[in-house]
């Protein structure tokens, strides 16, 4: 899967690289220290908050809780283009 923003692609694919690494070669074998590849992360997910607030993407809309409120069937807010 690609990432939110196309020039984050390849943070993606070094972080996710970098993840099953340590999951198949440090978590399954009880070592549960992910630091390896918390640079990886860092770099990409900055990379990631950038192209969501270029696309105008609020976090706080993201974690907003809509299943089971009034919102979760209402139409969404017009685009500003």
């Amino acid at each position: 899967m690609n990432s939110i923003g196309e020039n984050c692609n390849e943070l993606k694919k070094q972080y996710d690289n970098c993840f099953l690494m340590w999951f198949s070669e440090k978590f399954l074998k009880g070592d549960t220290n992910d630091e390896m590849c918390a640079p990886f992360f860092k770099v990409y997910q900055q990379c990631v908050k950038k192209a969501m607030k270029e696309n105008h993407i609020d976090l706080k809309e993201i974690e907003k809780d809509m299943l089971g409120s009034a919102d979760e069937c209402s139409a969404p807010p017009p685009k500003n283009s």
